[in-house]
């Protein structure tokens, strides 16, 4: 069945890819890629309204909104027009034998009007809900706990102003609500009320689009190789997913602010499963004694890529350059010892990541990853990500931080097991990429490319007046 889903107007290029990947979930191995999408007629691509069709019953398409953090509802559709003589007559011909199982005596419903770009008034909702006396309901009104809901549903021929480009004509859609978003998770975990927060700890709302994407679900073990604060590991136990991370700095891990205010005190606060472990160690040189292979069922992660902050490998610039041989550190001085670490170049960062999930991930597992992109001409360079063989890039979601860069969240499936053969062309991967983004790519090249001033033809490229009007998908 084709539903109408409609969803918030934010985050616009992670709105499909988190409902294929939450069909995925709730549906099974190959849902995901069975999701069919259609734009409503006289409708833009960003706009909220699209008809989709999910690989399964009714109770799939509920399964889906109500874990979502971006759909509003998912609607049986029952009609649609441009006017509402339009609706009457598509509504009077949908099929009964769909219509009459939610109109008996023995249901309640209610009728909610609602819309996008424009305020409907009291007086304006009473009147179009009289109009549907056409409808046989024979069952009560119920406001406050109605066995179904109806949605009516408008669109006006809006302004520039509202995010979209104008519509042709305004559209009225009526349907059975199926499921709804729940978004209490969104103020619930809002950082501003969290313990244990840090510089680059990431939005609660994002997290939680990344643990969905990563297909957290009880009995699923989620590893952050950067972990800082924890921010996406409690998305991921909210779920009900094992979680484990590491950090190479030993004083995020361990002390935090104190024994009341640490990575533990976050879980803690929102009574969550603690990690199974959060370890001191390094993305560079990780820790997996030989032959550890696929424990790991998703890898969720915001790799450090030098605009707020820089990435850090073991081993000090001295003793990477050999100036100092290694050192074995004396047990006496082990506990307050803080090991000196080196820049990490977004590069060798990537290329480590891709190495870790590669050999720890299952077959099926999944590795989300933010990366950043430099933008020119408002248009992001997202021709080529990184790659590896063992792994198929399902979504790529775009979020604008600037006019000079944004970064893309990369969801990839693991589809082949990790061998030396695999070793070998991942590394010749490698190389050709750093190769083709050697200009920026390279320890500090980025947060100069960001930050320093920017000149174009004697003028400064970028200015509060170049930004465009259409701001979909800034939002």
């Amino acid at each position: 069945m084709w539903y109408l889903c409609v969803f918030y107007h934010r985050l616009l290029d992670y709105r499909r890819p988190e409902v294929q990947s939450l069909a995925e979930l709730f549906g099974g191995p190959g849902a995901g890629a069975a999701v069919e999408w259609r734009t409503p007629e006289n409708h833009h691509e960003d706009s909220p309204f699209h008809l989709v069709r999910l690989p399964g019953d009714e109770r799939l398409a509920a399964q889906i909104a109500n874990r979502s953090l971006l759909v509003k509802g998912i609607y049986e559709l029952w009609g649609q027009g441009a006017t509402y003589d339009e609706l009457e007559k598509a509504i009077r011909a949908y099929p009964d034998e769909r219509k009459l199982p939610y109109l008996t005596p023995e249901s309640s419903f209610k009728i909610i009007v609602d819309s996008f770009g424009k305020a409907v008034s009291f007086e304006e909702q009473n009147a179009i809900i009289k109009r549907f006396t056409y409808i046989p309901f024979e069952g009560r009104v119920n406001l406050k706990k109605p066995d179904h809901k109806f949605f009516v549903l408008e669109t006006d021929d809006y302004g520039p102003q509202n995010g979209l480009p104008p519509v042709a004509q305004k559209t009225v859609f009526f349907g059975r609500l199926v499921g709804a978003a729940d978004r209490h998770v969104v103020p619930t975990y809002e950082l501003k009320s969290r313990k244990y927060i840090g510089p680059t700890a990431m939005d609660c709302e994002m997290a939680f689009l990344m643990a969905n994407q990563g297909l957290a679900q009880p009995g699923k073990l989620v590893y952050d190789p950067f972990v800082g604060t924890g921010s996406i590991l409690v998305a991921a136990a909210h779920f009900g997913a094992m979680t484990m991370g590491a950090d190479i700095d030993i004083r995020v891990v361990r002390d935090g602010r104190g024994p009341d205010c640490n990575i533990w005190s976050n879980f803690e606060q929102y009574k969550l499963p603690e990690p199974l472990c959060v370890l001191r160690a390094d993305n560079n040189l990780p820790p997996w004694r030989p032959g550890l292979k696929e424990i790991f069922d998703a890898i969720i992660c915001d790799p450090p890529y030098g605009v707020r902050a820089g990435g850090r490998k073991s081993g000090g610039r001295k003793l990477l350059k050999g100036i100092i041989p290694p050192y074995i550190v004396p047990d006496d001085k082990r506990e307050n010892h803080i090991p000196s670490t080196a820049p990490y170049s977004l590069a060798e960062c990537v290329h480590d990541l891709l190495l870790l999930a590669a050999r720890m991930l299952v077959i099926g597992g999944r590795l989300v990853f933010f990366y950043p992109v430099l933008r020119e001409d408002d248009v992001a360079d997202v021709a080529k990500f990184p790659e590896h063989p063992c792994f198929k890039l399902v979504s790529s979601c775009e979020q604008i931080l600037s006019l000079r860069y944004s970064r893309v969240l990369l969801t990839m499936v693991k589809v082949g097991p990790y061998t030396d053969e695999v070793e070998r062309i991942g590394e010749e991967r490698h190389q050709e990429f750093r190769e083709n983004h050697q200009k920026w790519m390279e320890e500090g090249n980025l947060h100069s490319a960001v930050f320093s001033p920017a000149e174009h033809d004697g003028k400064p490229k970028f200015d509060k007046d170049s930004k465009p009007k259409y701001r979909g998908k800034y939002v």
